[in-house]
């Protein structure tokens, strides 16, 4: 029996960030473990159900935004920093922290502040 190789923290991520290109949260939840957490300052998601309404509310916050991302990875851990620009807002404060196992993501934190844009 042979088993697929495991992807690394990195392949996880850069494919997480295609899947968050298409905006299709079925897809992008499939990144994530059926166990996973999504924490934000509003409470705590569970499973890939709470992935995609986290990740809904992301993306609805802002939508076709251009994002700036500075990805930290140290083992299975990612602490990145991000900026994005919408139409009509951004986020200049974003930070998430990732944790993977078993080629997935297991756990992600989630907190920016939403400001209207400015010229």
């Amino acid at each position: 029996m042979s088993t697929l190789p495991t992807r690394t923290p990195q392949e996880v991520f850069a494919d997480h960030g295609r899947r968050l290109g298409t905006g299709d949260l079925d897809r992008i939840s499939e990144n994530y473990t059926e166990d996973a957490v999504f924490l934000t300052p509003e409470g705590v998601l569970t499973g890939r159900a709470g992935v995609r309404e986290g990740i809904g509310r992301l993306l609805a916050d802002l939508p076709d935004a251009d994002w700036r991302l500075t990805p930290r990875f140290a083992g299975d851990v990612l602490f990145l920093q991000w900026i994005a620009a919408g139409s009509a807002h951004e986020v200049t404060d974003g930070v998430d922290t990732f944790v993977f196992r078993d080629g997935l993501i297991s756990a992600q934190t989630v907190r920016y502040t939403l400001t209207d844009r400015t010229a």
